[in-house]
């Protein structure tokens, strides 16, 4: 009878400790600055910056295309069906980034760039596409669901980069960069779309800014590289499996893999948070969508008036983001990540109710100070979420557990992205529900578009309720 033999437990959790230590030391080695290294972190943080304009150009203005729509309607369908297109565009977005982050974060780190492009492909051809659209569900399929997912998978391999590249230093101050262009983004488009409307249709715009898409992307992709440390888990992670596969021929050892820690379930801080995040989204994105529309048909603005509106809703969010960043992330006083969600979700609830709710018809400067004090407060609530993490690493190392910064940013994207989905299902029936209930007169919150104005008061003042938990939760 052949002796089997028995597996070696403490041989081989020597062997994964000094594997792990081996890779820990390597990556820590790839951490000392020097001059190579910085001119590749410059490149990734340029990368990141301009790659935000191919990828949220469209999501962040379209609330020109929905006057557009509205104005020059010509699809089958009814055009109410096009206000859920802007929300559901960012809801795939964000909704697949748990999915994308936690593929790419770990053993598919050297597809990144091959994912990148491949998004690339899948955005420029669903614009293309729906610039031939004659229905209105061919609108929401191809601008709401196939071009948001291919920006979705630009997006998220290429975050992980940077926030790899800038994960021991300045890493707070990289995502502010990013989220500042974002804002660039959402106030230098909508006069680009307005103007190509205008000119040309929207079938016309739609095929240039597919050509835009493809050249910034492919540009900044073949940019931003991926951080050798990732190349490394991964090739480390691939020579574990062959050695396993090569003892499991003389042992009955199970091959071993490195997983994505999971711990981070176990702690209420994760839901307490994406619950906030989910509300704070659904309010955020009625008045991406729904500003232009209210502007023209309650408030009786010029179109140039309104696309303004549109314009400084997202250049407040260019301060706001370095502001929330540094206010969760400051060495002279320490505010939690409760405290300034809080100030953000509270201040865009009072602006909700007190600037657009009390706006009267004609009435310009009461909707740009909502434009802008909206902008600032709910624009900036994604830069708290640095201090969330912090919040959640800290919970880790008290616990003694590991935690996968990138799984975590993904899941809290997600919720982001349900909250715009909510929004977005949620708008058209509240628009319906104010037209059959109030007239066009008044302020703001008696017209037709009442019902909206108080669900995104509501929402936002809910994006802050984490505080309520933090205070009557028993300090650890």
């Amino acid at each position: 009878m052949a002796l089997q033999t028995r597996p070696n437990s403490t041989h081989e959790a020597n062997t994964e400790s000094v594997s792990n230590d081996r890779v820990d030391d390597t990556i820590d080695s790839l951490e000392q600055p020097s001059p190579r290294r910085v001119d590749k972190r410059a490149c990734v943080l340029l990368g990141s910056a301009i790659l935000q304009f191919p990828i949220w150009g469209f999501a962040m203005s379209y609330g020109i295309f929905q006057e557009y729509y509205v104005k020059n309607w010509t699809l089958h369908g009814s055009s109410d069906t096009a206000g859920i297109i802007g929300m559901t565009s960012n809801g795939v977005m964000y909704l697949s980034m748990p999915i994308l982050f936690a593929l790419f974060t770990k053993r598919w780190a050297r597809f990144r760039q091959a994912a990148a492009l491949l998004g690339t492909v899948i955005a420029c051809l669903s614009f293309l596409l729906s610039s031939f659209s004659s229905n209105v569900w061919q609108l929401v399929a191809t601008q709401g669901v196939l071009a948001a997912f291919g920006c979705a998978l630009v997006f998220s391999p290429m975050t992980l980069s940077l926030g790899e590249w800038y994960k021991t230093s300045n890493r707070a101050l990289a995502y502010g960069v990013t989220l500042s262009c974002k804002n660039i983004v959402g106030s230098v488009c909508p006069f680009l779309f307005s103007s190509l409307l205008d000119q040309h249709g929207f079938r016309f715009a739609l095929r240039i800014w597919a050509i835009v898409v493809a050249g910034a992307s492919v540009f900044t992709i073949l940019l931003i590289p991926t951080h050798p440390s990732a190349l490394i888990v991964a090739t480390d992670d691939a020579t574990d499996s062959l050695n396993d596969e090569q003892d499991a021929r003389r042992t009955t050892a199970t091959p071993r893999t490195r997983k994505i820690p999971l711990h981070v379930f176990h702690h209420r801080t994760l839901y307490v948070y994406c619950v906030a995040i989910t509300l704070q989204s659904a309010g955020y994105g009625i008045p991406q969508t729904y500003l232009n529309t209210y502007a023209s048909e309650i408030a009786r603005l010029s179109q140039t008036s309104a696309t303004l509106l549109l314009t400084l809703f997202n250049i407040p969010g260019i301060a706001s983001s370095s502001f929330f960043g540094y206010l969760s992330d400051n060495k002279y006083f320490t505010l939690s990540a409760a405290t300034v969600t809080c100030i953000s979700g509270l201040s865009s609830a009072l602006s909700a109710f007190l600037l657009w709710g009390m706006t009267t018809e004609g009435n310009l400067v009461t909707l740009v100070l909502f434009s802008i004090t909206f902008g600032f407060f709910a624009g900036g609530y994604s830069a708290t979420w640095g201090g969330l993490m912090n919040d959640l690493e800290g919970e880790a190392r008290r616990s003694n557990e590991a935690i996968d910064s990138g799984m975590v940013y993904g899941l809290l994207n997600g919720a982001r992205g349900i909250g715009y989905v909510a929004g977005g299902l949620i708008g058209v029936p509240l628009l319906k529900a104010g037209t059959d209930k109030y007239g066009n007169g008044g302020f703001g919150v008696q017209t037709s578009y009442g019902p909206l104005i108080v669900f995104t008061g509501v929402a936002s003042l809910f994006g802050g309720w984490g505080v309520l938990w933090k205070w009557n939760r028993p300090r650890i």
